[in-house]
């Protein structure tokens, strides 16, 4: 009798290691612990992608934003959120206004309030 819950038990415990381990699917191509930014709707054209802050996007990705992608890694105390902001980060600056800000996991295939408005990014603990 011992047997048959031992055995459920154990493919339960399995089934949740499984579950725990596997990497959720992502709809477009975008490095795992990236951020990535295109220059078209819809993940079109020009992509960028960053693993760590960049206050001063090229001069091709700069105010020619049209969608986003954060595939970042999360965990405790990790900044996983991403901010673009509408100016350079230049000191004194920061940044200007967030024109949009994406959690982990976030696509954004197109935002009409924050197209081609982006010109730097930083990674944060919320938006």
């Amino acid at each position: 009798m011992k047997h048959p819950i031992a055995l459920i038990a154990a493919a339960l415990l399995a089934a949740a290691a499984a579950l725990a381990t596997t990497t959720p699917a992502t709809a477009v191509d975008c490095p795992s612990g990236n951020f990535c930014v295109w220059t078209d709707a819809d993940y079109g054209g020009q992509r960028m992608n960053a693993s760590g802050d960049d206050e001063w996007w090229e001069s091709w990705i700069a105010d020619a934003d049209s969608s986003w992608a954060n595939h970042g890694i999360s965990g405790p105390g990790v900044k996983d959120h991403v901010k673009v902001h509408e100016s350079a980060i230049q000191f004194p600056s920061q940044g200007g206004a967030v024109t949009i800000c994406l959690r982990p996991g976030d696509e954004v295939r197109f935002n009409s309030a924050a197209n081609d408005r982006g010109d730097a990014h930083v990674w944060a603990m919320g938006c």
